[in-house]
């Protein structure tokens, strides 16, 4: 019982290293009009399991703010921010996150649209899906299938559950977390980098030092629509 009474006293102070977190951030980016200090403000997309039986839950308000930016010139742009806790239910939980992928609005949504040529006769249950990514979603075998095989399951509406895949000619090596099935929502088992976001590339993903810290670049303008997905992993604070 005692250990059941501390659970989510323990939460609400950090969440375990290696937690994934699947978010859409409303707050749009753009490097011309952003300025250091506005506040992020998005959803986690898909309940998250937490390692000792606890769960962050889906529709829980993540915040964030920029750090700085450099205004489009002839070296381009950037954007660097952090993520910065989440709310849920009656609970704060502070929050040190690196980035492993993000997928523009028009990349979520065509994750979230049939890919099977009988979709107009289907039910929503039985829809085939290709994830930011590549992985292919069969929800009428409840299957998370990439080119090594099933990767992991469908639970439920955008709702998937995989173990990451390294992906480190991208920049996402495997790590604490690696272990286990986690929360994607629409991202693929080795999502790594930018989607259907041009010449925007992460400069930094926050998991080394200064750790959580985001950066992003482009030759041009960084412009990221409200509505994007964001795949986060939870890095150990300083």
């Amino acid at each position: 019982m005692t250990a059941l009474l501390l659970s989510p006293i323990a939460l609400a102070q950090e969440l375990p290293p290696g937690t994934v977190l699947p978010i859409e951030l409303s707050s749009g980016l753009n490097a011309k009009k952003v300025e250091a200090g506005k506040r992020l403000e998005g959803r986690v997309m898909q309940e998250v399991p937490v390692p000792g039986g606890d769960k962050i839950n889906e529709r829980s308000r993540i915040s964030g703010h920029v750090v700085r930016v450099t205004k489009p010139g002839t070296s381009g742009s950037s954007i660097v921010l952090r993520f910065d806790a989440i709310e849920d239910g009656g609970r704060t939980i502070p929050l040190t996150a690196a980035l492993l992928a993000v997928a523009s609005m028009d990349s979520v949504a065509d994750a979230q649209t049939p890919i099977n040529s009988t979709s107009d006769r289907d039910p929503v249950s039985q829809w085939v899906t290709r994830q930011v990514g590549g992985d292919v979603i069969n929800r009428g075998r409840g299957t998370a299938g990439s080119t090594r095989g099933v990767v992991g399951k469908w639970v439920r509406g955008s709702s998937v559950m995989i173990k990451l895949t390294p992906n480190p000619d991208l920049g996402c090596p495997s790590g604490t977390g690696y272990d286990r099935e986690q929360a994607v929502w629409i991202f693929s088992s080795a999502a790594c980098g930018t989607y259907g976001l041009r010449d925007v590339k992460i400069a930094n993903s926050g998991g080394t030092s200064p750790l959580g810290e985001v950066a992003l670049r482009s030759d041009k303008n960084i412009s990221i629509r409200g509505g994007s997905g964001w795949l986060l992993i939870v890095v150990a604070s300083d």
